[in-house]
């Protein structure tokens, strides 16, 4: 049936081209692509309705279960149970990712709250289990700017917070934050800074982040992961400088460093 439902289809169409047109094979190439193309446009739109209705079964689902795990975990939370509280937050959270019953970003601020309650702050790659990523003391550097100026025309979900130069090293602190569900982060070993009034020079080490191919993960969106990248000094006589990942957004030009 489908066969013949076809061939008629194609044969109608042949047969509504105008009487003195010249048909040839470029025209019933192009009416058999569009009557495929258009099947195939029906197919797919019967398969989108599918799975909407199937998702939209399944949310209906365990919206129960999302429910119960944060009336559970806010119950734990007001007990000061950190450790049961957190594992419920993170139940909640992995149902909300999937589903959207609520706004991830008021659950992950639990998560990142409960880490350092429950003394975990060494596991998760939340901002606040980064410290280490922070020197105690710049005093030897002979230039540390916070927040500093640059230009990064690309869009990206990592940006630079805090320049330190120094007669041994540049070092750059990252924050990067994570906008899906087990996001990662990585660095390739050809990134490298450019001074104005320099050569480049090559990425010399890391903290906190891990080389690529490998990633380092954030669970949830909207946690943040501190890092550091570690070069080369600059020239004295350096005013900005670039820094540039190949291949990559990470494109940011003109960071002051003096």
């Amino acid at each position: 049936m489908k066969k013949r439902f076809i061939v008629l289809v194609l044969l109608g169409a042949m047969m509504t081209a105008p009487a003195n047109a010249q048909w040839n094979s470029w025209n019933t190439s192009s009416t058999i692509s569009g009557v495929f193309g258009a099947i195939n446009h029906g197919i797919e739109s019967a398969e989108r309705k599918k799975q909407m209705e199937i998702y939209a079964k399944e949310k209906a689902q365990y919206e129960q279960s999302f429910k119960e795990a944060m009336e559970s975990a806010r119950d734990f939370e007001g007990g000061e149970y950190w450790e049961d509280a957190l594992t419920k937050y993170e139940e909640a959270a992995k149902l909300n990712c999937i589903y959207g019953y609520t706004d991830q970003m008021q659950i992950t601020r639990k998560i990142n709250d409960l880490y350092v309650k429950a003394g975990r702050t060494e596991e998760g790659p939340s901002i606040l289990n980064n410290n280490t990523t922070i020197l105690a003391d710049y005093s030897k550097y002979r230039y540390v700017r916070e927040n500093p100026i640059y230009v990064n025309k690309k869009s990206t979900t990592t940006k630079i917070v805090r320049v330190a130069c120094s007669d041994t090293e540049t070092r750059l602190e990252m924050e990067f934050v994570c906008s899906t569900v087990n996001d990662g982060a990585s660095i390739k070993g050809t990134t490298y800074i450019k001074g104005n009034k320099g050569g480049k020079l090559g990425l010399e080490g890391v903290e906190n982040i891990t080389m690529a191919p490998n990633s380092t993960r954030t669970p949830w969106p909207g946690q943040k992961l501190r890092f550091v990248l570690i070069f080369p000094p600059l020239p004295d006589n350096a005013t900005e400088f670039d820094l540039i990942e190949p291949s990559t957004d990470w494109k940011f030009k003109d960071i002051k460093c003096k």
